[in-house]
């Protein structure tokens, strides 16, 4: 029998059973070890604030659609960041090139569930780099985003950085950003966060709650604010605070995926008139004016090596392990007491 991780409605997770399906030509099958738990976009489904439950995102038109939900309860599989034991190839892929074989730890999305049935263009080069602890490669997908808000925000040696939001995805941006050559400023409401920030590159923190973030970040550079500033925590207020941060002309990368309307945001003040620059980064695509050499797989890769190379850390980042049984605990965790969690991941 597969378990599969599903929410039956808003806040409520149970595993399902289903029979065990053939292997389909073209396809891999892969036993899960782990699968990491995302804290923005899985705690949407599970609340029930995700657009896709009340509207329709149309593809080709590239609009949501008023009037019906693109998904509806019950909701299975979520989940981006997996990490499993190939156990089976369908026999007809045997000798394709960078393809990974029977036995191999590979990384990859086919969600909370304990075997995947993945087609095979989709994990060829995905193998786990050798020596590498299983656990990291459950953050190809959340490094990769944190990489793409990097990239988006085109840091140059030397500049300042403000990273609005320091979970998981937050301190790897801070990690990334700090590699790229800024100074960063790690911006969180919480403490806990903030002393883990300056362990992954910090060079100042500030609390999102006690401190005046956007005046301290100016008297920091001389009353210019920030060259760059990355929002990532999915918050109106703070994404309002990441505008008010930067220098006249500043740019500010939006990656938090934000939900409803935008209270908190005030577009009349700071970014109308420091003429701000706002840029979406989403895991859809890379930066158009890197499209030419970057791909979000190059990105997912890339983060790997980087932690193989010892550059980033994202071990430490793990707070739980959770039996995938007690994934409902999980859940509750995440949503009601997220000072006490960074990275929790399912264990199958």
């Amino acid at each position: 029998m597969e378990r599969v991780v599903q929410f039956t409605g808003p806040r409520h997770v149970e595993i399902a059973e289903h029979e065990r399906e053939p292997l389909p030509p073209g396809h891999l099958r892969v036993r899960t070890r782990y699968s990491g738990i995302s804290a923005g976009t899985e705690l949407t489904a599970y609340r029930g604030t995700n657009p896709y439950l009340t509207r329709t995102w149309d593809p080709e038109a590239r609009l949501f659609r008023e009037g019906a939900a693109g998904i509806e309860y019950p909701v299975a599989g979520w989940g981006y960041s997996e990490v499993g034991e190939v156990v089976e190839v369908s026999p007809e892929l045997d000798g394709t090139p960078g393809l990974p074989i029977t036995g191999d730890l590979i990384w990859g999305i086919w969600g909370h569930r304990s075997e995947g049935i993945v087609p095979a263009e989709r994990v060829i080069g995905h193998t786990l780099p050798a020596g590498l602890d299983p656990l990291a490669g459950a953050f190809a997908r959340v490094g990769a985003i944190a990489y793409n808000a990097v990239l988006a925000g085109d840091i140059h040696l030397g500049e300042d950085v403000a990273v609005f939001g320091q979970g998981v995805i937050g301190l790897l941006t801070t990690r990334l950003a700090q590699l790229s050559g800024a100074r960063v400023t790690a911006v969180d409401a919480l403490d806990g966060r903030l002393d883990t920030a300056r362990r992954h590159g910090a060079h100042t923190t500030l609390n999102a709650r006690t401190d005046q973030v956007a005046e301290r970040v100016r008297e920091a550079t001389g009353g210019l604010g920030a060259d760059l500033a990355i929002e990532i925590s999915g918050a109106y207020p703070a994404l309002h605070e990441a505008l008010r941060s930067v220098a006249v002309g500043g740019r500010v990368v939006a990656s938090g995926f934000y939900q409803g309307d935008g209270t908190g945001l005030r577009l009349g003040d700071e970014f109308h008139h420091n003429r701000v620059q706002l840029v979406c980064s989403q895991i859809g695509g890379v930066p158009p004016q890197l499209s030419g050499r970057w791909s979000v797989e190059r990105l997912q890769r890339t983060f790997l090596r980087l932690v193989a190379e010892g550059q980033v850390d994202v071990t430490s980042l793990v707070s739980h392990v959770v039996p995938a049984a007690d994934a409902a605990d999980a859940y509750v965790l995440l949503d009601e007491r997220p000072a006490e969690a960074l990275q929790v991941v399912l264990e199958f």
